[in-house]
């Protein structure tokens, strides 16, 4: 079902075959993981009945980020949800790791390391925000998923 490649230190990439092709909105030949996480998820979308379309990296929204250029941001996963009441609802997600959502806390020195978690913490948020503010003016939810979240999948 799942064709995934482990490298050295490297996290699961690979290409995942849905059983249910007919959800995926975009080219189901070609839908990329690129963590263990992605992959749990996009199983998650594939089986629920309710979830009855879903992309992985298939919109993209323009942002500035923290160099001030304008850059294409495309948010891991859209999903159409059929709600209790038969309504749908579109979601936005996110998956990264719950430490990429909080601002790293400065040591004693201020490191390398801090300045890239801060980067990369700072260029998040403004992904984020544009993402938050897109969704609103589409009708749609826009939501992080940690592995807490994912956990219970």
């Amino acid at each position: 079902m799942n064709k995934f490649t482990k490298t050295d230190g490297a996290p699961y990439k690979g290409i995942f075959k849905p059983l249910n092709p007919q959800k995926y909105k975009g080219n189901a030949k070609n839908i990329i993981f690129r963590s263990s996480w992605e992959l749990r998820f996009m199983k998650y979308c594939d089986k629920t009945r309710e979830v009855v379309e879903w992309g992985s990296e298939e919109i993209a929204i323009f942002y500035r980020s923290v160099d001030n250029r304008p850059h294409r941001y495309f948010p891991d996963f859209y999903m159409k949800v059929r709600q209790p009441n038969n309504t749908f609802k579109k979601f936005l997600i996110e998956i990264k790791p719950k430490k990429q959502t909080r601002k790293p806390q400065m040591g004693k020195i201020k490191t390398a390391y801090y300045k890239r978690e801060l980067l990369t913490y700072e260029t998040n948020k403004r992904k984020w925000a544009t993402a938050f503010a897109w969704c609103k003016k589409h009708n749609m939810s826009f939501k992080i998923l940690t592995e807490d979240h994912l956990k219970t999948f």
